[in-house]
């Protein structure tokens, strides 16, 4: 069995954009839950001024419990970057995450 969701959002002024997917599958007696987001934001620099990025950023957790026969491994990118477009400075931030967790699947009532 496997489980879709996906999601799509866009701020009215198109400067945010948050694309979101969750997937639940069970096979073989384990269910994994694998949940994904991205996020973008977008802008606009004065141009002639500084530009200030945001230092870039990279956390990772993995878990593994024998006595539940659980996992989990998580996974969050943070980062910048400068473009330009008709001669106007824009600042794009983003956000990666991908949250996965591994346990056993319910038991089947007969």
């Amino acid at each position: 069995m496997r489980d879709l969701l996906f999601k799509n959002l866009i701020s009215l002024d198109r400067r945010k954009k948050v694309i979101a997917s969750s997937e639940i599958t069970d096979k073989e007696g384990v269910r994994s839950v694998i949940r994904r987001h991205f996020i973008c934001m977008i802008r606009e620099l004065e141009s002639g001024g500084e530009i200030e990025k945001p230092l870039p950023q990279l956390h990772v957790i993995k878990e593994h419990n024998d006595k539940e026969h659980k996992e989990r491994f998580f996974c969050k990118i943070k980062g910048s970057l400068c473009a330009v477009h008709n001669h106007r400075i824009f600042l794009v931030i983003f956000m990666h995450s991908l949250r996965i967790n591994l346990i056993p699947s319910p038991q089947q009532v007969i």
